[in-house]
């Protein structure tokens, strides 16, 4: 193979499949830490997960803007690809369902527990018998919708 165009569609292909198994298996090992209920291990390797998948979307979008360059790559390269990009998708949509259930858990943690306390606080009354202001509990609780 000594056609230039086949060579660099065969190195695009080839580097395209690489980054999406190391995705894939950065989603696998964040799925796992999700199921055994330790999303703290996942946070670890957030970062690098993060530029993996943006440099994915880069790359597949490039490759989808111009399917050209990489169709001079042998068959089976592209065919691996395709099994890649599977397994990929495969384990994205694992992956969503756990951080959705993680998201879903927390924030019914932080709801009960911002109930707990205002419950424990009591009804406010805004003023005594002597017509002055009550003291209230003054600690405050803040709740983000955003997990």
């Amino acid at each position: 193979m000594t056609d230039p165009a086949a060579i660099n569609a065969t190195a695009r292909i080839r580097q395209l499949t690489d980054l999406t198994h190391r995705l894939t298996e950065r989603l696998t090992a964040e799925s796992k830490a999700f199921e055994a209920r330790r999303p703290q291990d996942a946070m670890a390797t957030l970062a690098e997960t993060q530029e993996l998948a943006n440099l994915y979307r880069r790359e597949s979008a490039q490759v989808k803007a111009n399917p050209a360059s990489v169709s001079a790559a042998s068959p089976a390269d592209r065919k691996a690809l395709v099994e890649a990009t599977k397994a990929f998708e495969a384990i994205l949509d694992t992956h969503s369902r756990a951080v959705e259930a993680a998201r879903t858990i927390s924030e019914g943690l932080v709801k009960t527990i911002a109930a707990e306390v205002a419950g424990q606080r009591g009804n406010p009354s805004a003023y005594g018998a002597s017509g002055r202001a009550n003291g209230g509990d003054t600690r405050a609780v803040a709740y983000n919708r955003t997990a």
